[in-house]
Order: C-alpha cells, then structure tokens, then sequence
C-alpha cells in the first residue's frame, strides 16, 4: 500500500487498509448529514485514562470520540465517497480548540462537527467562505461567560498524510494532531473588537449546561 495517496479522488477500503467490517460502517454513511448523525450518536471520549487522539480505526473500535477523532471519521468516510478529506481547526484563546470537517456543495462550505454540547455541531453547506463558516461558532464557542473564538486554519487536507498515520495507525495520532495546530491561521476579530466582546447572559449560561453526555461528575462532561 502506497504511504500517502496524495492525488487519489476516491480510495477504496483496501487502499486505506480498512477491515471490511470497517468498509461497511463506513461505507453505508452515504451523505455528510448521514456522517454527522454517526459521529454525533458515539459517545463522548471524556479521556478518563489521559489525552487520546484515536486514528478512525480507534474511533471504530472503542465506539466513542471527541471532536477531532470524530472529524478523522468522518473526513475518513467523505474521502471513501470521492470528497477530500478536509479539517479545519477553530483557535481559542484560553479554551480549547475545536476540529472540524469540511465539504462542499453548489461552492458553499459546510462542516460535520461533534461536540458534547449543543452548539458547536454541524452546520449546513450555505457559507461563501471559510471565515463565514468558521464566524458561525463565534458567539457560542465560550469558556464560561467568555467568547473564546480567534482564529481559523487553512484547510488541512489529511491526504497529505498516510492512511497509517490517521486511518488505521494502533497508537494516538498526535504528529497528524500538531499538524492542525501548525498550519497557517487567521484572525477573526482585531484586539479592539476582542475587548468589546459582550459576556454571555444568565439564560445563556443556563443553556450551556445542556450536553449530551454525562459525565460522573458533571464538570468533565462540560469540557468536550
């Protein structure tokens, strides 16, 4: 098998060394929003025995993901459907960031997303651009009563990498991972509008105690 497969439209399960049983959970997600409902019916991965970044295979076998494992499998999933493999990473100051992945449709961006809260999930193919999409989460991505949202990457296309390393590879995918980080970002707001930024209201906080999720103690549940 080829290392990296660069300039491959459409792989197929054996090129990406995928099991067959993988094939077919793969496979049968058919549509972006068919990706989505998958990603977003797993199980939080809250960590408990330290920070992970399970390859897709990983994600298949413990059946539970955070967000950027969840975005592996599904830019996994649209590449076995002919769509690149797309992430983009949101940067947050004094938060977390957050991964995405990325597709087309009729020149607009959409993006399948997991997340243990409401907020930062999917979102429809209606952006001209990836700021656009990437401003979507602005209001929501929060670190308590704090708008944390400063920065968008480029797309990362995980064709660049081999299936090895992030399809298929037993051990955490952290190379694939400082990728994101390290890829060229943009700014979303200036200093000025960073320092305006309006904390966010009491019924808000309220809603942002919903996740779908729990954990046992609660706080973790709120940090995925």
């Amino acid at each position: 098998m080829p290392k990296k497969l660069r300039n491959i439209k459409r792989p197929t399960p054996e090129q990406l060394g995928l099991t067959k049983a993988e094939s077919r959970k793969l496979l049968a997600l058919t549509t972006p929003w068919q990706i989505q409902k998958f990603v977003v019916s797993l199980p939080a991965n809250f960590e408990p025995n330290g920070d992970t970044l399970r390859s897709v295979r990983g994600v298949l076998r413990h059946r539970v993901a955070h967000c950027i494992e969840a975005a592996f499998t599904a830019a996994c999933a649209l590449w076995l459907r002919g769509e690149p493999p797309l992430l983009m990473d949101l940067e947050a100051q004094g938060d977390f960031d957050h991964v995405v992945a990325l597709f087309r449709r009729n020149g607009c961006w959409g993006a399948i997303s997991k997340s243990n809260h409401v907020w930062l999930r999917w979102r429809d193919p209606v952006y001209r651009s990836l700021r656009e999409l990437a401003m979507s989460y602005l209001h929501e991505y929060t670190d308590k009563q704090r708008k944390s949202l400063r920065a968008y990457s480029v797309p990362i296309d995980l064709r660049r990498f081999a299936p090895a390393d992030w399809v298929t590879k037993e051990d955490d995918c952290w190379e694939v991972g400082a990728a994101l980080t390290d890829v060229r970002h943009y700014y979303l707001l200036s200093p000025a509008q960073a320092r305006a930024l309006t904390p966010r209201d009491a019924t808000e906080m309220l809603a942002n105690d919903l996740v779908q999720f729990e954990s046992e103690d609660r706080k973790t549940a709120r940090k995925y």
